[in-house]
């Protein structure tokens, strides 16, 4: 019959091998986690925060030809009023929701792709996701880049930073471990399953005197000394989580709060190199003016929260925020005061290090294809610009083809 004791510290057993079990990297498990410094190892890594859009973002009314006279043909309710826009240049602005973005682009900070798409595009949600997260045209895809990527990053992981029920994206898929979902950071902490103080006192007194005690049984050593791991680092997230002060005030929002943990992640070095956070609700059949507004200011004033406070802290030039969307809209504005599904759109970039201001021609509204702006840029020329000369792995494995690097990091 067991005593206590020897409950408690199978008790801590049992957990420890949960806490692997549902966190395929181990990163709890083998990150050593002290205070990150400039000299710990990981601290100068690169790493990418992908935003996904989802529902198909409106790319005419997020980056406006507002000198086109076509525009306000195409968009009689939906145009946008010249004197409200951010402007780029003498054609081209931002949404007027877009002022933190606009700030960014006039600090060197952000990249504007224009025109992005692939070869005869899906305007189904699902199968044009697919093709986005896979960078695969392919009919079957189990595979997305970014799970492939990670085989070829040596000791790096990756989160899912989710909202509640956000379905495990393709675009992670395939790779070594099962990429985390986090809603927050108690999602890493270690629970040790202790009914009272008392029980709590003790099994942390179990954890800390686990490797004085070495068994004989090697399995056993290993599975002591992973507790000790796993239990030292959730204390060092749980006071991350209660000590982190921004140095930029995040909006309240569920973006603003989503990077806010991607923030919290990146201070506490825990070797992930790939972060995924979505923004869902661009999917504007009807009214769109004030949904797409409140959108794009969610986009804009979080992740430039997000980039003010990694670049106080020292990461502004080893960071990179790439949003993108399944497809753009119509290029006609329906009778719904909504767009449908479309084609091209623009991307972002966001780092200390991208090629400011805008890559690419804005398509034309003279020249439509079906109604939808023609792309003259493949997604996955972006792709292979920040899996080589971002993340430095070559792209043609994990792009299942050779596409030219965009130019878009300065030199």
């Amino acid at each position: 019959m067991l005593n206590r004791r020897q409950f408690l510290q199978t008790s801590l057993v049992g957990s420890s091998l949960v806490a692997l079990q549902g966190f395929g990297p181990g990163f709890l498990a083998r990150t050593a986690l002290a205070a990150p410094t400039a000299d710990s190892p990981g601290a100068k890594d690169t790493i990418l925060v992908v935003i996904q859009l989802t529902g198909g973002n409106d790319g005419l009314n997020t980056v406006v030809p507002f000198k086109d006279p076509l525009y306000g043909k195409y968009r009689p309710t939906l145009k946008l009023p010249e004197a409200q826009l951010r402007k780029i240049n003498d054609e081209l602005a931002l949404h007027p929701s877009m002022t933190g973005l606009a700030e960014l682009l006039q600090d060197g900070a952000l990249c504007i792709v224009q025109g992005v798409g692939y070869p005869n595009p899906s305007q189904s949600h699902f199968r044009s996701m697919d093709i986005w997260h896979a960078a695969s045209t392919k009919e079957h895809l189990s595979e997305g880049w970014l799970g492939k990527a990670l085989h070829r990053l040596p000791s790096a992981s990756a989160f899912h930073v989710a909202m509640p029920n956000e379905p495990n994206w393709l675009a992670l898929q395939g790779g070594p471990f099962k990429v985390p979902a986090l809603t927050s950071l108690d999602d890493l902490q270690f629970r040790l399953p202790a009914a009272t103080s008392a029980d709590q006192r003790a099994q942390r007194e179990v954890v800390e005197n686990a490797v004085k005690r070495p068994a004989d049984n090697p399995l056993l050593n290993f599975v002591q000394q992973t507790a000790l791991n796993t239990y030292e680092n959730t204390r060092r997230l749980r006071e991350i989580g209660r000590n982190y002060q921004p140095k930029f005030p995040y909006p309240q929002n569920g973006l603003g709060n989503r990077l806010r943990l991607v923030a919290q992640l990146i201070e506490a070095n825990l070797g992930a190199r790939i972060y995924y956070v979505s923004l869902d609700g661009f999917d504007t059949h009807a009214s769109q003016a004030n949904t797409h507004a409140n959108l794009l200011l969610e986009l804009s004033s979080a992740v430039t929260a997000f980039f003010r406070d990694m670049a106080a802290r020292g990461h502004r030039d080893r960071l990179l925020v790439m949003t993108f969307s399944e497809f753009g809209r119509r290029v006609q504005e329906n009778g719904s005061r909504g767009t449908d599904h479309g084609t091209a759109a623009p991307m972002f970039l966001i780092g200390g290090r991208v090629r400011p201001g805008i890559v690419g021609e804005h398509p034309s509204l003279e020249k439509l294809e079906f109604g939808n702006l023609k792309h003259h840029t493949d997604f996955r020329q972006v792709y292979a610009a920040v899996l080589e000369k971002w993340l430095g792995i070559p792209s043609a494995p994990i792009l299942d083809g050779t596409f030219q690097p965009l130019d878009i990091f300065r030199s």
